[in-house]
């Protein structure tokens, strides 16, 4: 089944990126030429500049799932459309969170909390330590901390599949998730 991605994920994918045809009017060949804009201020060292949108989605119930995924610029499309099925049983959407990939935009909690005014922090792969929290829980344990809720869980990759693993650790996501979200 071929899934098709909304205008708005394409148009933050290739923001920076333009495609021109032109006709090699000796030839008659079309040559289609790549053109990107390079970013022309140039940041200073010691300073940390994050891309405009460094997070999908559009933040509109100040919900932030974190995951921590080397290959991908914010998940792997397996990974997408399983977190696309949980949102949807909690009666979410891709513009009620802000999903960050921290293994590309490294961040704080105290960061996370300031830009994005998060209530609930949902963390795949990602332990507290990674964003700086004064404590660590266990995975599926919701944990109340500076107005809001954390739960943690093991990379999204463990649910993929109708294994007894995965369905397993599903089950233990769902009933987490159900104290969260009350559904």
């Amino acid at each position: 089944m071929q899934e098709i991605l909304p205008d708005s994920i394409i148009v933050d994918l290739y923001a920076n990126s333009l495609v021109i045809v032109e006709e090699n009017t000796k030839s008659g060949r079309t040559e289609e030429t790549a053109i990107v804009q390079p970013n022309t201020a140039m940041p200073k060292a010691s300073v940390e500049v994050k891309p405009e949108k460094y997070f999908l989605g559009d933040n509109g119930k100040k919900i932030t799932i974190l995951v921590n995924e080397a290959d991908a610029v914010y998940l792997k499309d397996g990974n997408l459309e399983f977190l696309t099925k949980i949102m949807g049983a909690c009666k979410l959407n891709l513009s009620d969170v802000a999903i960050i990939n921290i293994k590309r935009n490294p961040m704080l909690f105290a960061q996370i909390s300031k830009e994005l005014n998060s209530t609930i922090c949902l963390m795949f792969n990602v332990t507290t330590e990674h964003i700086q929290l004064p404590f660590s829980i266990p995975h599926y344990q919701v944990q109340q901390y500076n107005n809001c809720q954390f739960l943690l869980g093991p990379s999204l990759e463990i649910y993929i599949g109708e294994g007894e693993n995965a369905k397993l650790e599903k089950t233990k996501l769902w009933v987490s998730l159900k104290k969260i979200f009350n559904v």
